[in-house]
């Protein structure tokens, strides 16, 4: 059901003419048809790497052990397996700015899915410092770490609506694809 959405979206986009309709196939890269060069260029390109480089660190170690990270979140694997490799494949499109949107939305997901779980676990947004918290009541993975919250997930949700409204900018395959 779903692929014949994705089919059917995709067929409408590549068959829209982008002069009557200002989004047109640039819904494949950003909801701003625009592709902004300059400072505001670079400022998208420094945002676009360095979030589509985080992705990557954190996709590939799930991407490499998905089952014990499926079981550790006690979630089918199925679910693992899109989350993972929409993180580590999806880095990659957003480093070079590649279908950008597309991109953006299966992380997005994840990263709401991620919010959502620590919410109803019961962590705070905005952990205390684990400095502050006596050693015997929290020592993380490995004996050390950050306590769990849901700010990063939070963080990332922002950085990814930015992208995702923004565009890739100036400095991106998609300039080079969609732009005027």
């Amino acid at each position: 059901m779903i692929y014949k959405f994705a089919l059917g979206l995709i067929t409408f986009l590549l068959a829209t003419n982008t002069s009557s309709i200002p989004l047109g196939i640039n819904l494949l890269s950003s909801l701003n048809p625009v592709f902004p060069a300059g400072i505001v260029g670079w400022a998208l390109l420094i945002l676009r790497v360095s979030t589509g480089g985080l992705f990557i660190l954190h996709g590939y170690p799930k991407v490499t052990h998905l089952k014990q990270w499926a079981n550790s979140m006690h979630m089918p694997i199925f679910m693992c397996f899109l989350s993972a490799w929409s993180m580590f494949l999806g880095g990659f499109a957003l480093i070079i700015g590649f279908l950008t949107l597309l991109a953006t939305l299966p992380i997005f997901a994840s990263m709401v899915f991620a919010a959502f779980l620590e919410i109803t676990s019961g962590k705070p947004f905005v952990a205390r410092d684990p400095y502050l918290i006596p050693e015997d009541q929290y020592k993380g993975p490995l004996g050390k770490g950050e306590p769990p919250s849901w700010e990063k997930a939070f963080m990332y949700c922002v950085m990814l609506i930015t992208i995702a409204v923004l565009g890739p900018g100036a400095f991106s395959l998609d300039a080079s694809i969609f732009g005027q």
